[in-house]
């Protein structure tokens, strides 16, 4: 006698639980109200003449204007020289500190670790004013400590080079303690075993440093690179409160530029391409140093 099997029931499907999606929900709309959108609308401008006003159609004039504009090449020279130079100036003097706040040879590390990190504490707008009075060529200290050596003094704000070199020099006061705060914990992961391994391999202090320390700091210092390349590409604050992008735009950066477009004329097009183009330009070099040094790390 052949036996039938009964069959089985059919599966219910499993309900999608709608709590968590009701907990995001908030933030979602945060989002997208105030990140989404206006990425998406600051993108859609840059093909229009905001100065049209409603009537403006899309178009690509803006972009054309960034292949063909003068001072914009201007300011993204000056934004590559700045990041040419201070960035590696900055990223050494940041190794050499983390190396000697790592130091067991050191006493009251806590203390020095702040007193490095301090500058980040400070707000912009003080410090720059700060190097403004610094650096004033009539009652600035800098010159007084120049003139009581004997030297000639400078004109800091007032020429190219000079005030070029005083936003260079603001920049690694602020940023230095910062990024060697984080080289500091980078080296704190380095384990222990390695160094004594060396030691006993009879490897120098100074080789110890270049054939272990460097390598294995190396997806630390990746990420000071990346955050120090896309933080320089977007510099505003210290050539618009030092300087005011002089002498005749020789300190004037892409964030400068960026805000004389939008701000200052209400081109707010032209600002969207200006700004999309920084975009561009840091995923760019961000890409290519994750390429270049990013390997086996």
């Amino acid at each position: 006698m052949t036996t039938v099997n009964p069959a089985p029931p059919p599966r219910r499907r499993a309900r999608v639980p709608l709590a968590p999606y009701l907990f995001i929900l908030p933030y979602l709309l945060i989002f997208a109200t105030f990140w989404a959108w206006p990425i998406v609308s600051s993108f859609l401008m840059s093909f229009k003449d905001s100065r049209l006003g409603a009537a403006a159609g899309y178009g690509v004039s803006n972009w054309q204007r960034l292949l063909t504009d003068e001072f914009f090449r201007t300011a993204l020279k000056n934004t590559v020289i700045i990041l040419v130079i201070q960035v590696p100036l900055m990223l050494t003097l940041a190794t050499t500190l983390a190396v000697a706040l790592n130091s067991r040879l050191l006493r009251a590390r806590g203390l020095f670790r702040f007193a490095f990190f301090a500058p980040l504490v400070v707000g912009t707008v003080a410090y720059s004013a700060v190097f403004r009075l610094l650096f004033n060529g009539e009652f600035g200290i800098v010159n007084r400590a120049l003139a009581g050596l004997g030297l000639p003094e400078v004109d800091w704000l007032n020429q190219p080079a000079p005030a070029m070199a005083v936003i260079i020099l603001a920049m690694t006061w602020r940023w230095t303690g910062y990024n060697a705060i984080i080289l500091l914990a980078g080296l704190q992961g380095i384990p222990e075993d390695v160094y004594e391994a060396a030691a006993i391999d009879g490897a120098t202090p100074w080789q110890q440093f270049w054939k272990m320390t460097l390598p294995l700091l190396r997806p630390t210092l990746l990420f000071c690179v990346v955050l120090s390349v896309i933080g320089t590409l977007q510099l505003f604050t210290e050539p618009a409160l030092i300087t005011n992008s002089g002498p005749g735009n020789a300190t004037m950066t892409l964030g400068t530029y960026l805000y004389q477009q939008g701000f200052r004329s209400f081109n707010f097009g032209y600002a969207s391409a200006i700004a999309y183009a920084v975009a561009a330009l840091a995923a760019v070099f961000s890409f290519a140093q994750l390429r270049l040094f990013g390997r086996d790390s």
